[in-house]
């Protein structure tokens, strides 16, 4: 009984000893926190608060970088920040800047002290780093934003000069003391619009690692001076879970980071940027395995729920700290659309090591280079679920990985790339073109299930393609599933449909060919979401006996002998559809969405 009731007291205390601090624009930092006497800046929060402890913040624009010190001590006890109920809270890392002077035409000059940036200038700050290419020019992290929307920085001055009269454009010149900033306003006195420019290299990310079990929660993050994030070097965007664990980042808006918005990636060190091989990137593992790259210590966060947008690099990066985590419900889209730089590094969500990580229910669109999913080396144990992607250059690119990954009731409107093995593809809709790579002969790692532990190295020496499965999928338009049939390893498909265009593999059983029969897919936006046409036939449904998709059809991925099966070890069964609508556990319909009906449908596939 005395144990019982220690027990209670203890619980009671944790509870009571909880503070929530608040933050308001007329707020004083000597504040106490209270309702009544909130302080001012986010950062003195954060330097206050202790696990368990919740920073509220109140409507307004916070102009600052917040670099929190601690964080929670489990996912019971976290320290969490959020947006009071019914506000809005924007955190930017910009700054306005007025006292524009004419120069001639519509070009306008800004000079600026130097001291306004202190240690850290992004107009002297070049983007830089593994695999990026500058496209045989200088990239700055800095930027300058027109009523909230970033103007392209020009090559030179030459093209601020000569800039086409529906361009505008700005160009920078630092020397000790002073930043000048040339702009072109189109038919705009810049005195009289909202001028911002970049002036934090991010907005909320710690400076030290371990900072675990933090919730961010609800706010506007905006406006961040980012550098290229590759595999190979610290990665910061514009909101940073720093090599740590158990992070929750649910319902923000993050927008116009010059690189990446979310980052889940890796700690700096002595070699970042110093390791572009695949070689080099053996050894960046190597040394992370060492730093505690393990499940007890890094990854598994939570991204969620955000709109996460104009991005130049990424939206969501992660190097080998992305591990075990969950990306859903989110909203990505206009991710490297301006092109005036490239590298291997885009897409809307980039990640290396997503060892069991699921991506579900993501809205993905409008992104360039690789496209929405770019998954490269080590994602075993990986589901990409409930996704739609579309208008993108690639749905996703799956590089060097080994199985086994899961792919499930997606709509794939958009081309698919493949340079991989060991890739479940169950219930999606393909309507792009499917590449498969059949040789590539670098030397990656594989693990044991559910673990960073690296147990082999696959010499590919033959080719890395094949190994694929591929049941009760609908194909249309350019998909051509033949490309498999030269990968170096045995596929299996079985009870998949290949319409108008679509083409079936050598592998393929129990199939539909139907190559007069339009599919009818197109994708419509409304003012309520996102409505998918789709015009289906009776037949799909009972001309052939499709199996249900499980564990034990799927087996195990040749390579890493590991099982399709769920991140906890669990058996995987495919019992539900894109919808969340049960699914036949005899004869399941064929593509995302379960017995919708025959004929021709309009599907809502995405809520605004």
């Amino acid at each position: 009984m005395k144990n019982a009731i220690g027990i209670i007291l203890l619980i009671l205390a944790a509870t009571t000893y909880a503070t929530e601090f608040h933050v308001a624009t007329n707020g004083i930092d000597s504040n106490d926190g209270s309702p009544l006497a909130p302080l001012r800046t986010i950062q003195h929060a954060a330097d206050l608060a202790q696990p368990g402890d919740t920073v509220t913040v109140h409507a307004g624009v916070y102009r600052e970088q917040v670099n929190p010190p601690r964080g929670g001590d489990s996912d019971a006890k976290r320290i969490t920040y959020q947006v009071a109920p019914g506000e809005k809270v924007t955190i930017t890392g910009s700054e306005p800047v007025k006292n524009w002077i004419k120069v001639q035409g519509d070009i306008w000059k800004a000079t600026l002290p130097n001291a306004l940036f202190g240690r850290f200038n992004p107009y002297s700050d070049l983007i830089h780093g593994d695999w990026f290419d500058n496209n045989n020019r200088f990239h700055h992290t800095g930027a300058v934003y027109l009523n909230g929307e970033w103007m392209d920085e020009a090559k030179d001055m030459s093209e601020i000069l000569k800039a086409p009269g529906s361009i505008s454009l700005w160009f920078a010149s630092v020397d000790i003391d002073t930043t000048r900033l040339f702009a072109v306003f189109r038919g705009l006195n810049p005195n009289e619009q909202n001028v911002e420019i970049n002036v934090r290299r991010t907005v909320f990310t710690p400076s030290k690692v371990g900072i675990n079990y933090i919730t961010i929660r609800g706010f506007d993050l905006r406006d961040a001076a980012t550098n290229w994030a590759p595999p190979t070097a610290g990665q910061i965007g514009l909101i940073t879970a720093y090599w740590c664990k158990g992070w929750i980042i649910e319902n923000n808006e993050i927008s116009y980071s010059k690189c990446s918005g979310v980052s889940l990636g890796k700690y700096s060190d002595e070699l970042d940027n110093k390791s572009a091989s695949a070689e080099g990137y053996v050894g960046t593992i190597q040394r992370a395995l060492a730093n505690g790259w393990n499940k007890e210590t890094v990854g598994s966060h939570i991204v969620r729920n955000n709109q996460i947008h104009h991005c130049e690099q990424t939206g969501i990066v992660g190097s080998l700290g992305c591990a075990f985590s969950t990306i859903e419900g989110n909203e990505i889209h206009d991710i490297h659309v301006r092109n005036l730089f490239g590298g291997a590094e885009m897409a809307g969500i980039k990640f290396h090591g997503a060892i069991d990580v699921i991506i579900n229910h993501n809205h993905i669109y409008h992104c360039g280079n690789r496209g929405g999913i770019w998954l490269d080396w080590m994602a075993q144990g990986a589901q990409v679920t409930r996704n739609l992607i579309h208008d993108c250059n690639l749905c996703f690119f799956f590089e060097m990985q080994h199985g086994p990954i899961l792919v499930a009731n997606n709509l794939l409107l958009s081309d698919v790339a493949i340079n991989s093995q060991g890739i479940a593809f169950a219930h999606n809709l393909f309507s792009g073109s499917m590449g498969i790579n059949l040789g590539d002969g670098r030397v990656t790692p594989f693990q044991e299930a559910h673990s960073t532990k690296i147990v082999g190295m696959y010499p590919d020496k033959k080719g890395d393609s094949g190994d694929y499965r591929f049941y009760n999928n609908i194909f249309c338009e350019r998909s051509d599933l033949s490309s498999i049939d030269k990968a170096a390893l045995t596929s299996f498909a079985a009870g998949n449909i290949f319409l108008k265009g679509a083409k079936p593999s050598k592998f393929d059983k129990d199939t539909i060919v139907k190559p007069d029969c339009d599919s009818g897919v197109r994708l419509k936006e409304k003012p309520d979401g996102w409505y998918l046409s789709l015009t289906v036939e009776k037949s799909w449904c009972d001309a052939v006996k499709r199996a249900p998709v499980t564990t034990a059809l799927l087996g195990n991925a040749k390579v890493s002998n590991c099982a399709f099966e769920n991140p906890d070890g669990t058996p995987l069964k495919m019992d539900t559809d894109y919808l969340g609508k049960t699914r036949s556990a005899t004869t399941p319909t064929p593509g995302p969405f379960e017995n919708l009906g025959i004929g021709p449908l309009s599907i809502k596939v995405w809520q605004q």
